[in-house]
């Protein structure tokens, strides 16, 4: 089934490439609902360092997916390597079910994560290829919805079945099986005319090094670093800190689900704001506003509406900076280059995730999780504000007009 991406004949490829984000979602914040639980029992063997392996580890499979699969859809197609990537992920997902210790338990999220890796860009770069002009911003924040979606159900679920923590991973593989037969049959291939076109047009990590590019790469790259650091760090860990800073485990689960609850908001507040403003200074705002109220997370708040209403407003600012990020890509590199330029964002952002949880872990393994993981996050938010304010509106290049910012 093709079609070409200017008729848009239908709403799947929206719809599908957003429950690809939910998956995404779920692999966001899964760990974070289950490691409380496997740390209390000692389950598997886990204890923090155990923890912060597996979380390290499996985020290195979807760092490895973004940098060097993603990059495959524009030899083998959306649909295919979408439908590939989405099997293999679904089914380590649910070989978690049956890991006798942590090394095991870490091999099946690193081997999930090299499917998972590869849907948020290859998802992105499809959604950017059938958007409106002039609505990129609203087309990737409202596909990233899904993202948080995802979170906001996986946390809920956490809550009705926890401490069956194997459940968790048999409904997230369970939901990627249910998705394939949808995207083998639904989502429509782009046009042999435009597959034609890409691969005359093949492009690698190293067209991003020619000018006018490199700068802009590498501010992106850090901005999306410490973007994802935030994300997992605060999805992997933020029960467990508030857990450190006296809360119950079921406030930290609680609180989960109302820091995505604010992403989802926060998502077609940015959308909309970048598409009417410009992307550079709304995402310069978000990340400024995530430095600020991570900082004010520091504090113990002991009224529980306070606290919950800086948890969401949180939310809202911290996970849409890093979506912004994104489709600020999807504007700044031609058609030609975006999703070799999602995927390098993707996958350096990746190593951010990765260290995320790492050092967040790290403070846990020291009992000085709290404050100091606040301090942490709140620094990334900074730096990455610092990141790309090096980077311009626009790129002046060789490409059409139709291609550049406006």
């Amino acid at each position: 089934m093709t079609t070409s991406p200017t008729t848009r004949p239908s709403r799947w490829p929206v719809w599908l490439c957003w429950l690809a984000m939910v998956l995404d979602g779920f692999d966001l914040v899964v760990l974070g609902t289950v490691i409380p639980t496997l740390l209390k029992t000692g389950e598997l063997g886990f204890d923090a360092v155990g923890a912060t392996l597996a979380a390290t580890i499996s985020l290195v499979g979807v760092g490895l997916g973004a940098l060097f699969i993603a990059p495959l859809s524009d030899k083998f197609g959306h649909r295919k390597l979408l439908f590939a990537c989405v099997l293999w992920f679904s089914i380590f997902t649910i070989a978690v079910v049956w890991a006798p210790n942590v090394a095991v338990f870490s091999a099946f999220r690193l081997l999930a994560g090299l499917g998972l890796g590869a849907c948020l860009p290859v998802a992105l770069a499809y959604m950017n290829d059938y958007a409106p002009s002039g609505s990129a911003g609203k087309s990737t924040t409202r596909t990233m919805t899904g993202y948080h979606v995802g979170a906001v159900a996986t946390a809920f679920l956490a809550l009705m079945v926890i401490p069956d923590w194997r459940t968790m991973f048999v409904v997230g593989g369970l939901t990627g099986l249910a998705l394939l037969p949808f995207l083998w049959f639904k989502l429509p291939e782009t046009s042999p005319a435009e597959r034609a076109a890409r691969k005359e047009e093949q492009t690698t990590f190293r067209d991003l090094a020619k000018k006018p590019y490199p700068v802009v790469a590498a501010a992106i790259a850090a901005a999306s670093f410490m973007g994802l650091l935030l994300v997992y760090g605060l999805n992997t860990w933020l029960p467990q800190l508030m857990a450190s800073a006296g809360y119950p485990v079921s406030a930290g689960l609680s609180l989960l689900l109302v820091l995505n609850l604010g992403a989802v908001a926060g998502l077609f507040i940015a959308g909309v704001l970048a598409d009417r403003h410009g992307t550079k200074p709304i995402v310069l705002l978000w990340f400024g506003l995530s430095a600020v109220f991570l900082a004010l997370l520091s504090f113990k708040v002991d009224n529980a509406i306070l606290l919950n209403a800086l948890v969401f407003v949180t939310g809202v600012f911290v996970f849409s900076s890093q979506v912004l990020v994104y489709a600020w890509v999807s504007q700044l590199f031609p058609a030609r280059l975006r999703a070799t330029a999602l995927g390098f964002a993707a996958g350096v952002g990746r190593v951010g995730a990765i260290a995320g949880p790492a050092v967040t872990g790290g403070l846990v393994a020291a009992g000085i999780a709290y404050p100091w993981g606040f301090y942490a996050f709140a620094a990334a938010g900074a730096l990455a504000v610092v990141s790309l304010l090096t980077v311009p509106r626009a790129v002046a290049s060789g490409q059409p007009a139709e291609e550049r910012v406006s």
